[in-house]
């Protein structure tokens, strides 16, 4: 009685939490502040998307930290949602083979570090709570088994694959993206599938850099020939190019890197003083090997960073071009360690006497990719970036096919691939 009690109150938080508006939105958040670093990847792929084919033996790697230092029972389980990231009507043990609600059993407390905290782990998904279908699906963690004390969430994909994806990054036609953007097309090869239908059965997701807040979805096919699907159209698939990623060296609190400008320690803790960044958008393009936005936990000075890299309060700061603050428009600190997340935790604080903006984040040690966002206050869909575009930017591109037919209670994921836009990866361009 008690687990049904427990299914029935996940379901009704789910739809409390995730507006039918959800595509819309970030679908990972933390929602304890105590919770610091969540990473969810393949194993031993930091930077990789959390996709997980069906019925193999691939594992993904959950790491969080608990900055309380105590020992709690986390729980987790796991949400089938369709490809819009909303909560399919289907009933967990559907979709589910095993047990509903796993207890997170790995955990060790910090050591070495002057921070204190527990570090939790898990290798999911565990041969006692097997995903049966294909598809996008939630990851819910919470305390003590309690479903309404919900600590994080973070997105997983299951693939069946029943299409091959062959895919390429192109400069656009239109002569106003030609120098800014970046066009993705694709063809997708259906197997095993009935085609006969496929411009109503089939969509594609494209998402830029793992960024689901800036993928695009709804994608049918352009042609349909037999068992082959391509997708080739000019005006789908294009994205703002971007620059490659700002960076943080934090692999060593005590060698201080080349973004670092000065540090305060003490016996308990660090801070760290960056150089102040500036808008850079109106720099030439320079290649240089980047996270494309990502994190990677890693020292200098430990045997593993997971329970033995320290915290510090990092300090950042942006200069604006005229050293004023901008009218009707927030900046915000952004990348994968924000979750993309523009809210007053990542929000820059203008400070008239220094005439710039600063920002404190505590952070772990590893090395970071971010950058500087601009959110209009009158208009919170009008986000810009201070980077510029250029068409040579490197970037990664992950394509995601769904299927579903008219039998079909859910979006099955039958096909996934991941393109660069560059491979020649030069020294240095100009």
């Amino acid at each position: 009685m008690k687990r049904i009690l427990s299914i029935l109150f996940l379901s009704f938080l789910f739809l409390f939490l995730f507006s039918p508006n959800a595509h819309t939105q970030v679908v990972d958040q933390i929602y304890n502040n105590n919770i610091r670093t969540v990473q969810f990847y393949p194993v031993g792929d930091q930077r990789g998307m959390p996709v997980y084919r069906l019925n193999s033996s691939d594992r993904l790697e959950l790491e969080f930290d608990d900055m309380q230092a105590d020992y709690k029972s986390y729980y987790y389980t796991f949400v089938l949602c369709d490809y819009n990231w909303q909560r399919c009507n289907l009933n967990v043990f559907d979709y589910l083979k095993g047990f509903t609600q796993n207890r997170i059993s790995t955990y060790r407390y910090s050591s070495i570090a002057y921070a204190r905290y527990t570090h939790y782990q898990a290798f999911l998904p565990e041969q006692n709570c097997l995903p049966t279908r294909s598809g996008n699906y939630l990851l819910l963690v919470y305390v003590n088994g309690d479903t309404s004390k919900v600590a994080f969430t973070r997105q997983m994909l299951v693939v069946d694959q029943k299409a091959s994806v062959s895919a390429s990054v192109v400069q656009p036609f239109t002569p106003q993206l030609f120098n800014t953007h970046q066009r993705v097309k694709f063809t997708a090869s259906l197997q095993g599938i009935n085609s006969f239908s496929a411009a109503q059965q089939v969509k594609a997701v494209i998402v830029q850099n793992n960024r689901w807040d800036k993928a695009q979805r709804d994608i049918p096919p352009t042609f349909v020939r037999g068992s082959d699907l391509e997708f080739n159209n000019e005006t789908v698939g294009v994205f703002p190019a971007g620059k490659e990623w700002r960076w943080l060296d934090l692999r060593s609190f005590r060698l201080q890197s080349d973004r670092v400008d000065s540090g305060v320690y003490d016996k308990n803790h660090a801070e760290l003083y960056l150089k102040p960044d500036g808008d850079r958008s109106g720099d030439r393009y320079i290649y240089f090997p980047d996270y494309n936005g990502a994190f990677y936990i890693t020292t200098y000075e430990t045997i593993n960073p997971l329970w033995q890299g320290d915290y510090a309060n990092i300090h950042f700061s942006f200069v604006t071009p005229d050293g004023h603050p901008l009218k009707d428009k927030n900046i915000y600190l952004a990348g994968g360690f924000t979750g993309y997340q523009y809210t007053d935790k990542w929000k820059m604080n203008y400070q008239p006497e220094k005439g710039k903006y600063e920002l404190a984040v505590p952070m772990k040690q590893g090395y970071y990719n971010y950058t500087f966002v601009t959110v209009d206050t009158n208009d919170p869909q009008q986000i810009s970036t201070y980077e510029g575009n250029h068409w040579e930017t490197e970037n990664s591109y992950t394509i995601f096919i769904y299927y579903k037919s008219l039998s079909d209670r859910n979006d099955q994921l039958i096909g996934t691939a991941t393109i660069d836009s560059r491979t020649d990866k030069p020294g240095f361009s100009f």
